[in-house]
């Protein structure tokens, strides 16, 4: 059965599934309202009535590597973008989204300033150049998109964006 997620206001779809059955589903306190890349806020969904069993929506959601290092971008703040190294050693994860997570990452280069600045902590964690930065703690659960980690996405277009 298809599902259509549609814009409160505009009555725009903004989200459309083929195969989920979300009869059951509690989507109070979901944020539908945002149409951005990076789609629909659920994290105040209670999806405990949904049924995904056989759902293909979930497979090859994986984007980051699992094995291997590899080159990754983050956004801090004032839109200064910091180009990483994912250490092969790293742990790193992502949900269903674009946004991905590594335990630790080295710094590569810094556009539009000397250092980057975390948007998320104060800018406690600071970016440099040759440097090597690691979270203040790990979540091992994948599903969990904005656990502990350093956040970054797999393209400099999708970090600028963010």
């Amino acid at each position: 059965m298809p599902v259509e997620i549609k814009h409160c206001c505009t009555g725009a779809v903004i989200f459309t599934y083929n195969g989920a059955d979300l009869r059951g589903a509690d989507l109070y306190g979901a944020d539908l309202s945002e149409t951005n890349l990076y789609g629909a806020n659920l994290s105040g969904a209670d999806l405990r009535g949904a049924d995904l069993e056989g759902t293909s929506g979930m497979k090859g959601t994986y984007i980051a590597p699992e094995t291997g290092s590899f080159t990754a971008w983050k956004k801090c703040k004032n839109a200064v973008i910091v180009k990483l190294r994912i250490p092969a050693k790293a742990k790193r994860s992502n949900a269903t989204g674009r946004k991905c997570r590594a335990e630790f990452v080295k710094v590569l280069q810094v556009f539009g300033a000397k250092e980057g600045l975390s948007m998320h902590d104060n800018g406690k964690t600071v970016y440099r150049k040759g440097e090597t930065v690691h979270c203040d703690t790990w979540c091992e659960d994948r599903w969990t998109e904005c656990g502990g980690g350093i956040h970054f996405f797999m393209t400099r277009e999708e970090a600028e964006n963010y």
